[in-house]
């Protein structure tokens, strides 16, 4: 056997799935050993997925029963490509079993029991692994004192949109709390595989739609994360936008502010420096979701309205990647004490 460490890809037939298998079929310290799918029990990956042809050799996909997982005692980590709700079935008997569990859904990512019954519906299904979940984009919390810790919480893809640019801003205090606007499109990968009519080519082709107002439901992960960094509660406007596109997100967020654009841009610079994931553009260059796509990258910029007196912040990254799979291997990576940037682009 490789002496790469040794991934399990729980759900890896959904559109995450699929990137979490395309990326660490290329990456120079992990070889993926389990990949599971209820529906494609027995069918070789390269034939189901033929893009990775050449690049699985010979996988075949497993049944994802929890307990045999757990079990599976030359697994390292577990990628859990999963519904928020189910990864949680999946996440304790991995994490009992001494295993590095990275969750790519809503499971993990709240601190607040009730906040997640609030916007999910529902009791959380596991308070003990609430607790003991670490939550982290790279470029903002970084990985110090976490070197041993053995659940993650992969962020979802509006809020690490939303949090690479403000985050910076209201810990230096160059941004209000009150005030902000933000409005989103994400492309249609955004909703995962539904059998449903609002995903169909025919309806979404050529067609742009609000949806989820007022609380969508990444919203209670926005606030929660952006009061820890101000230091006190941030309430904001988020209107998420269905968009005509495969894949990509693009963020504008409306704030007012309490600096210059130069302020902005010394803040982030201070922020990102070093950090190969974001990139800054000048004022005046908007990030374009065709340029992040296929990357772990997130774009930003901003200008500033004097008719207003209010910042209008932009960002652009890759809803399946630095919004879900590329990032969780971006963890992967800090935590296993690899390079950062191995696998991705």
């Amino acid at each position: 056997m490789s002496s790469n460490l040794q991934a399990g890809v729980v759900g890896a037939s959904g559109y995450s799935g699929i990137e979490l298998l395309r990326l660490l079929s290329g990456h120079p310290h992990i070889d993926v050993s389990v990949a599971t799918s209820r529906k494609l029990v027995g069918q070789p990956v390269e034939q189901a997925y033929p893009v990775l042809r050449g690049r699985m050799g010979g996988l075949v996909f497993s049944d994802s029963e929890p307990t045999s997982l757990a079990a599976t005692n030359d697994v390292d980590v577990f990628f859990l490509a999963l519904p928020h709700g189910v990864a949680s079935e999946y996440a304790r008997p991995l994490y009992d079993a001494g295993r590095v569990v990275i969750d790519l859904s809503a499971d993990f990512r709240l601190s607040s029991a009730e906040t997640y019954k609030a916007y999910y519906g529902a009791e959380h299904p596991d308070l003990e692994l609430l607790e003991a979940g670490s939550y982290v984009i790279p470029e903002i919390h970084g990985m110090d004192g976490l070197s041993d810790h053995r659940l993650f919480a992969c962020p979802g893809c509006y809020p690490t949109s939303i949090q690479v640019p403000l985050t910076p801003l209201l810990k230096g205090n160059l941004v209000s709390t009150d005030g902000i606007v933000v409005n989103s499109f994400s492309g249609v990968s955004g909703a995962g595989k539904k059998l449903s009519a609002d995903y169909l080519y025919c309806e979404r082709d050529g067609s742009a739609v609000a949806y989820g107002l007022p609380r969508h439901r990444h919203l209670s992960e926005i606030e929660e994360q952006l009061s820890k960094a101000a230091g006190q509660q941030v309430v904001l406007q988020f209107c998420p936008h269905l968009a005509p596109m495969q894949r990509g997100i693009i963020s504008t967020i409306s704030v007012p502010g309490a600096g210059t654009l130069e302020d902005i841009y010394e803040c982030w610079e201070a922020a990102y420096h070093g950090k190969p994931f974001v990139k800054l553009l000048p004022s005046g260059t908007f990030p374009d979701s065709k340029h992040v796509v296929g990357s772990n990258r997130v774009d930003i910029s901003a200008v500033l309205d004097d008719r207003t007196g209010r910042f209008l912040l932009t960002s652009a990254e890759d809803n399946l990647l630095k919004g879900a799979s590329g990032q969780a291997i971006q963890i992967a990576n800090l935590r296993f004490g690899f390079p950062e940037t191995a696998g991705l682009l």
